[in-house]
């Protein structure tokens, strides 16, 4: 897949129990104050992987030392893997919405707002990635994440009050927000150029395809009842479980592409993840300092500022989509039948994002500086013509399957494509290597923020303009009525703001390519000093 392997060289041997420490020691010293959750967490997992480090030592060192499983990296399998519990973990709630409705009998401006702040906060606290990444490696940095959005997925399915899921969401897009900002730069340091879109497209399938699982799974065990448990609690422990699992191979076992760099040409010798995080002990201001120059140099790029307008734009329509589930619920298919048709659409989207990713990349090479600027443009679009004909002119009735599901699979194909063709590559282009993490984190910080509104316009454009009553609906048979309100309110949400972040893109072809040659230039200066 055009990986850049010669990143990923062998390193020295693992030494689990005093590396561990030192992790944990320096992430508690230098920010005792700032962030108390994260302290929280700093105890979490020093209980919780000195065990499991102990009792593993001889079976890690092997592992550690080959770093590769049939020939494919060991970091970067893993990395798909934390994509995948990631992508899972964000599609459970919306596949149990009704059920979620019905156990704590709240609206569709109820359940956006579960949405919203979770979005909110994972917008707000993004940065925090860019910041932890400069000081530690970002196995360390996903596996805190990870360990966050676990904790948060199981108290949400043992809350009992509203107010306590809205509270644990809210920790969960915390996690979150640590973790999509490094996943993302991870594989941005680990493909070269050319096939950096097909590396995020690969990563963009794996993910959906958790996503899938997680939104199936969920969907199917809410109609269920597992030792007098509701069925979407138990979903909520399962995927808690899971991504802790998870959480535990990536510290362990993933080796960070940035900082694996020789620092002897002849001998090749690499520095460790010991050695880093030895680096990473200095004082706290001047880890502020440097965290603040970084964020200064991301936000006055220009094509940094235009992709983040059409990613707050673009991001409308996809927040809303969490209500598909509810809505194809409200038309009266069953929990199996919505759960296939949602499973088509992610399908779809899977497959478009790679499919996207890939053209995107041989494009570029026939016109480097808009070939994915084109393609950008024409996923956008689709999400127009698709929007108007899934919730406007197909029959909102069960008889309607083969029509939904026809519908479903070729729009997630077409309109998935931005992040992986034109996005993530464009981003990776337009700053140093060690700024990617703060432009990803800055780049999910401000699109999270502003598209969070999305899931409760949605409900409170379907309750108070057309008609919406959670109180008429029929648990068995659904509700037409609101079925069709429910429609409307989404598609006020999807159809505009596709067809404004299609002209979002327009500046870029004049604007990226002066971006990337500054970078370009500056990188040939800093070669030149060194």
């Amino acid at each position: 897949m055009g990986l850049n392997r010669s990143r990923l060289r062998s390193s020295a041997p693992f030494h689990s129990k005093p590396l561990f420490r030192r992790h944990l020691q320096s992430m508690k010293y230098t920010y005792p104050q700032c962030f108390p959750l994260f302290y929280v967490i700093y105890l979490c997992w020093k209980c919780f992987f000195f065990f499991c480090v102990e009792s593993t030592g001889d079976i890690l060192l092997t592992f550690h030392r080959t770093r590769k499983i049939f020939g494919v990296s060991l970091s970067i399998l893993l990395i798909n893997l934390a994509a995948i519990m990631e992508r899972a973990d964000e599609n459970l709630l919306p596949s149990v919405y009704k059920e979620v409705s019905e156990a704590f009998n709240a609206g569709p401006s109820d359940l956006g707002y579960l949405t919203f702040i979770r979005n909110f906060v994972q917008g707000l606290a993004s940065p925090l990635a860019g910041v932890l990444v400069i000081n530690y490696d970002r196995p360390t940095v996903l596996a805190i994440g990870t360990m966050c959005w676990a904790l948060s997925t199981a108290a949400v399915g043992g809350s009992q009050q509203f107010h306590q899921v809205a509270m644990w969401r809210a920790v969960n897009g915390f996690g979150l927000a640590i973790v999509i900002p490094a996943l993302q730069s991870f594989i941005a340091d680990s493909y070269m150029d050319g096939v950096r879109g097909a590396g995020f497209g690969l990563l963009s399938l794996v993910g959906t395809l958790g996503g899938i699982g997680g939104g199936v799974v969920a969907t199917v065990m809410a109609g269920q009842q597992f030792w007098g448990t509701p069925g979407w609690r138990c979903a909520f422990i399962l995927m808690a479980t899971l991504s802790s699992f998870i959480g535990l191979l990536v510290f362990l076992f993933v080796v960070d592409p940035r900082k694996t760099v020789s620092v002897n040409h002849d001998a090749r010798i690499n520095l460790e993840r010991d050695e880093l995080v030895e680096k990473g002990n200095g004082r706290v201001s001047s880890v502020w300092s440097e965290s603040w120059m970084a964020t200064k140099a991301v936000i006055k790029i220009p094509t940094f500022q235009i992709i983040v307008l059409q990613g707050i734009i673009g991001s409308l329509p996809w927040t809303a989509m969490v209500f598909f589930t509810m809505w194809f619920e409200l038309i009266g298919f069953d929990h199996n039948s919505t759960a296939a048709l949602l499973s088509l659409f992610a399908i779809g989207c899977a497959m478009g994002s790679f499919l996207g990713g890939v053209i995107a990349d041989r494009l570029s090479q026939i016109y480097p500086h808009s070939g994915r600027i084109i393609c950008a443009q024409f996923s956008a679009f689709m999400g127009i013509p698709f929007s108007l004909f899934l919730l406007k002119v197909i029959p909102q009735s069960v008889s309607s399957y083969y029509t939904f599901a026809i519908t479903l699979f070729m729009m997630g194909l077409t309109i998935s494509w931005n992040a992986t063709a034109a996005n993530g590559p464009m981003f990776a282009e337009v700053v140093p290597s060690k700024h990617r993490t703060m432009i990803y984190a800055f780049d999910r910080a401000f699109e999270g923020s502003f598209s969070s509104f999305a899931a409760p316009l949605v409900g409170i454009l379907s309750e108070k303009m057309f008609g919406y009553d959670s109180k008429s609906i029929d648990p068995i048979n659904g509700s037409p009525r609101e079925a069709f309100a429910l429609s409307r309110g989404l598609l006020s949400m999807m159809a505009i703001p596709f067809g404004l972040c299609c002209l979002c893109y327009t500046p870029l072809y004049k604007l990226f390519r002066r971006d990337r040659e500054n970078v370009r230039l500056a990188a040939v200066k800093e070669e030149e000093m060194i």
